[in-house]
């Protein structure tokens, strides 16, 4: 497992490229019949990419448990949601059910599950699970979410280049959750920008993976503080850590699709510090 440790803002604002790519850029999520796993200790957020191919694979495979929780199985005291963003449909197996997975399927795994296994229906399309687990104190109900069920929010305008989607899946207006929140956020053709207007919230954290990115394109994602912006450079299946203070934006070489998922103290979207884009730096 990939551990990541928190980073003060100060520091961020003298590291180089490769710093500020190691600490916050997450790569090579999908390896056959592997779980890439990093752990952020940001939030105590962990980011997995499972592509099953030639066998079904543990949500746990590669990992110490007792090492990097402190628990007897990965979900003791976790939730998780996932996605499956592959190019074929997926299995997921929690406590014995099993839930099939499209395309932009949705599963949200509660606490206290014990065996979760990941699984592709073709193994010449395999599914790609993305997968991000936080903390929890509460257990709430494992749910499937297909795309049609999620809350479909249009924003922005061709005009300004950021008419998007926001599809709210893991939400508290869809279903209850102890506190991990997660979405697909899709840009319409000509629209490059994301998030923007940008804006920071104190008390929670994000992970953003682009996804949908043509081959010889590229997204600029956007971090730090207000005042200090860096840029990180994205391709297809790449994932990043945005802590609290730091702004989350992107803008890409063409249009994109991208997850958010967010832990910490509380889950009101309208808690945040809206941002003008004059204003940054």
């Amino acid at each position: 497992m990939d551990i990541r440790y928190s980073a003060h803002p100060k520091d961020v604002q003298r590291y180089t490229t490769e710093e500020l790519r190691n600490e916050f850029l997450i790569t090579d999520l999908y390896v056959a019949d592997t779980v890439k796993a990093t752990y952020s200790h940001v939030d105590r957020m962990v980011v997995l990419g499972i592509m099953p191919v030639n066998e079904k694979v543990s949500i746990d495979k590669g990992i110490d448990i007792w090492a990097n929780f402190g628990t007897n199985f990965f979900l003791e005291r976790r939730e998780a949601g996932v996605f499956n963003i592959g190019e074929g449909k997926g299995y997921i197996e929690v406590d014995g059910e099993r839930f099939e997975l499209g395309y932009e399927d949705c599963l949200y795994i509660t606490k206290g599950v014990k065996e979760v296994y990941f699984g592709s229906l073709d193994p010449k399309a395999p599914a790609k699970f993305f997968v991000a687990s936080t903390p929890a104190h509460k257990a709430c109900k494992t749910t499937f979410l297909s795309y049609d069920k999620a809350n479909h929010r249009p924003m922005g305008a061709a005009e300004t280049s950021n008419k998007r989607t926001i599809n709210q899946f893991i939400h508290p207006d869809v279903l209850e959750t102890c506190q991990l929140s997660m979405g697909i956020t899709a840009l319409d053709p000509g629209s490059v920008w994301n998030s923007m207007p940008c804006h920071t919230h104190e008390r929670r954290m994000e992970v953003y993976t682009y996804f949908e990115v043509p081959e010889n394109d590229v997204v600029m994602h956007f971090m730090g503080q207000p005042e200090q912006t860096r840029n990180i450079v994205m391709k297809n299946y790449d994932a990043v850590i945005s802590p609290s203070w730091s702004i989350h934006c992107g803008c890409g070489t063409s249009n994109y699709a991208f997850i958010w998922a967010m832990g910490g103290e509380n889950q009101a979207f309208d808690d945040m510090d809206n941002l003008k884009p004059v204003d940054l730096k």
